[in-house]
């Protein structure tokens, strides 16, 4: 059995029955040559035997474990030495007590039961045989057959006890590495989904002003060889150079250093979205203190939100608004493009589709604890808001 903390219980119970089964024998013989009889030197031989049966009844079981034939076969011959020792010795009834534990062990509930009451039986006519009928040469009996009786039925609750909470201990512990090992891929999944956005909201939108710049030189008046744009190709290139090497070494979201959000935003807008025909105005004091994280949640969202307008939206104003009303943080990106029917993408959604970036800013609105709404239509441009308990972030 493995170890359990009912372990030191059945051991007990167990070195308390092989001490009691010698410790009778050991009275046989000791009646046997104190008080010799005629039959003495047959009873001191057939207990040394009983209890060498006994002992190899130990090793056996330690040998063959689990092998139930084997078990009763010795079971079968150590009764019928007890039988034959209980003939010349009334000394031996006494035995029959530690061979109910064994009767109701390796016989079960019933077969056990029905053999303690035939040994009972056995016992009581051979007291009254050897040494005459008494009440207590009846009752002792079988009063003993009833405590043992009850005390090998609750020897085998707690046996099956035991069982039923290793097995639970077992369920128990595979049901946490199985836990264990789903936390850990939806951890990697969420880092996926996470080094996602950053890159959507950073590396692509800067490769993608990259590109538009330089199509814009690609469409220069020959007089005029598009040199600015060039430049300001080069100047974003290297930022996402530096952002990329960012990723690389802290693999952490990049910050906003010594910079306020309004400040980063201004300087996206006069150097990035100006220079491809969007003219973004940004509302946003730079006396608001927000977290880092909240600050660097709200810039990629801004600048997620700006790649789409510039991208789809044909619009030449856009505006961006933070207010802090009372616990709550609104955040507006508001466009005079063509609009677009505004179905936001469930966060999470596995569903392939090119609205990457707005599913991006849903998942992070939702990893925030705010609330996303779009309103837009065709012909009246696009309004972004975001609804955040500050709450959150005391």
């Amino acid at each position: 059995m493995a170890h359990t903390a009912l372990t030191p219980v059945f051991v007990g119970l167990r070195t308390g029955l092989h001490v009691l089964f010698f410790a009778l024998t050991g009275v046989v013989i000791a009646r046997a040559v104190l008080d010799p009889t005629e039959s003495s030197v047959a009873a001191t031989v057939l207990a040394l035997i009983v209890g060498a049966t006994y002992a190899s009844g130990l090793l056996l079981a330690r040998l063959s474990h689990r092998r139930r034939p084997v078990s009763l076969i010795w079971l079968a011959v150590l009764s019928l030495e007890w039988l034959a020792l209980l003939w010349v010795s009334a000394d031996a009834a006494y035995l029959v007590f530690p061979l109910f534990f064994l009767f109701l062990h390796l016989l079960g509930r019933w077969a056990g039961s029905a053999a303690i009451l035939v040994s009972t039986i056995v016992a009581v006519c051979a007291l009254g045989i050897h040494g005459g009928w008494s009440v207590g040469g009846v009752v002792g009996p079988f009063v003993g057959a009833g405590v043992a009786l009850l005390i090998g039925l609750g020897y085998q609750a707690l046996a099956n006890e035991a069982r039923q909470r290793e097995a639970l201990v077992s369920e128990l512990l595979a049901t946490r590495g199985q836990l264990a090992a789903q936390e850990h891929e939806s951890g990697v999944l969420a880092e996926r989904a996470r080094l996602a956005r950053e890159i959507h909201d950073t590396l692509a939108q800067g490769l993608s002003s990259i590109q538009m710049l330089l199509h814009a030189a690609e469409r220069a008046d020959a007089t005029r060889p598009g040199i600015e744009h060039i430049r300001l190709a080069r100047e974003t290139a290297a930022a996402n150079l530096v952002e990329a090497r960012r990723f690389i070494r802290e693999l952490t979201p990049p910050q906003l250093d010594d910079q306020t959000l309004g400040g980063a935003l201004r300087r996206l807008a006069r150097t990035q979205w100006a220079t491809q025909g969007l003219d973004v105005q940004v509302r946003v004091s730079d006396a608001v203190v927000l977290p880092m994280h909240l600050q660097t949640a709200l810039l990629r969202i801004t600048q997620g939100a700006i790649a789409n307008v510039l991208q789809h939206a044909q619009a030449t104003t856009a505006t961006v608004t933070i207010v802090i009303e009372g616990d709550h943080l609104r955040f507006t990106v508001e466009d005079d493009g063509t609009g677009f029917d505004a179905e936001l993408p469930a966060p999470g959604s596995t569903e392939k589709s090119d609205s990457f970036g707005l599913r991006a800013t849903a998942e992070r609105v939702q990893q925030l604890g705010g609330r996303l709404e779009i309103d837009s239509a065709s012909g009246r441009g696009t309004t972004l808001t975001v609804d955040l308990p500050l709450t959150e972030f005391a």
